[in-house]
């Protein structure tokens, strides 16, 4: 299955695995910088070294039983497709004790590592979606359209148009009344076209419910169509790339992902300096492990942000599932924690469960002087 959305991930934090832990597989399996022979050496080492590790863990033999399953049925698995594998990376949840089984085909390369723990490991996916926006593309000049959606590093053409716009006035061909009528004339159909690939382009919208908007004219039409546009187009038009619509879907794609990243790394550096500027004036935010885990058990969070790669071991409540750097008892059910791997990922998960949004920053960032992770809050109790 391809990860394409929030509720695969939001179905798949959800599974309840009992008695039982879940192993979480993520795998680099980009062909643009890695040869196969490489790639399969990595996969062999992961499952080698857990392997190793499942037998050294201090848990009951049904457990190691149902990972050491989990592993086997993974190596079966990456050995029989990773040879004509073609995306960039791989990721597998499997419980054998619970019957449970997913694979993710991702778009971008994860970092090699396998995690064993009580819900499946979904910050990563949650992180690559945060990558992507759902993006329409209109190439437009004088007399063709073309719209595209483009969606996690894959294009696609929606639809195509061509009018019969009449050509400008040659110069001395025409003058006086007769020319400005026909420039009048020109003018209208033009007009009449453009207002067409504006309702054409809302129409999209209302289906697709796209993110971004992005537009590939000239300055000279761009003036002209841009005041037609419905409102929440215009909300949406975040840039304009160099291509028109003789121009192929791969440079479309080419020209749409370089303005998507740029925007992405502009929206990170205002998400975090707003974080920044309410935690400094005492506002409606928080930062740190420990403080941003108390507003998130008491669902204070609305937004989570957190670091990329940033993880951190913790403690989390097998009754109420509230989150802890190191409490050994928790005040809240009085009954002892259990170790999380990475309790920074149950945080996401957390986070999830109760509707809030979570942000991924890229490192360094001003985030780093604040624990690495923060939130803004609904309220403060």
């Amino acid at each position: 299955m391809k990860l394409s959305s929030r509720e695969q991930i939001e179905k798949l934090s959800k599974s309840k695995n009992g008695d039982f832990l879940t192993t979480s597989f993520y795998l680099n399996t980009d062909k643009s910088n890695l040869n196969k022979k490489e790639i399969n050496l990595s996969f062999k080492n992961l499952i080698n070294n857990e392997k190793s590790h499942i037998d050294q863990m201090d848990i009951s033999k049904g457990k190691k039983e149902s990972l050491h399953k989990d592993m086997d049925k993974i190596n079966r698995f990456c050995s029989q497709q990773l040879s004509s594998y073609n995306f960039a990376g791989l990721a597998i949840f499997s419980s054998s004790g619970q019957d449970l089984w997913q694979v993710f085909n991702l778009p971008d390369s994860p970092r090699n590592r396998v995690i064993f723990d009580q819900n499946p490991y979904v910050r990563l996916l949650s992180a690559i979606l945060d990558e992507h926006h759902g993006i329409c593309v209109l190439t437009l000049d004088r007399r063709e359209a073309k719209w595209y959606e483009v969606f996690m590093g894959e294009i696609s053409l929606l639809k195509s148009i061509i009018e019969e716009v009449p050509s400008r006035v040659r110069e001395g061909g025409w003058e006086g009344y007769e020319s400005k009528r026909i420039e009048r004339h020109i003018a209208t159909h033009l007009h009449d076209y453009f207002k067409k690939a504006s309702k054409i382009t809302f129409e999209f919208f209302k289906k697709n419910n796209f993110d971004w908007l992005f537009l590939g004219c000239s300055d000279e039409y761009f003036s002209d169509f841009e005041p037609l546009l419905h409102p929440y187009l215009k909300k949406r038009l975040r840039g304009r790339i160099k291509a028109k619509p003789g121009n192929s879907p791969s440079q479309v794609l080419k020209e749409s992902l370089e303005l998507e990243k740029k925007l992405i790394k502009k929206e990170e550096a205002e998400i975090v300096l707003r974080l920044v500027s309410e935690i400094e004036k005492g506002g409606l935010a928080t930062s740190g492990v420990k403080e941003t885990l108390r507003s998130l058990n008491r669902a204070e969070v609305q937004t989570l942000v957190i670091t990329r790669n940033f993880s951190k071991q913790g403690r989390v409540c097998p009754k109420c599932h509230f989150l802890y750097v190191d409490k050994l008892r928790c005040p809240s059910c009085q009954i002892k924690t259990n170790i999380s791997a990475d309790v920074i990922d149950e945080a996401v998960e957390s986070a999830i469960d109760k509707n809030c949004q979570v942000k991924h920053i890229t490192a360094p960032s001003k985030l780093n002087r604040y624990g690495k992770i923060g939130a803004f809050l609904r309220y403060k109790t």
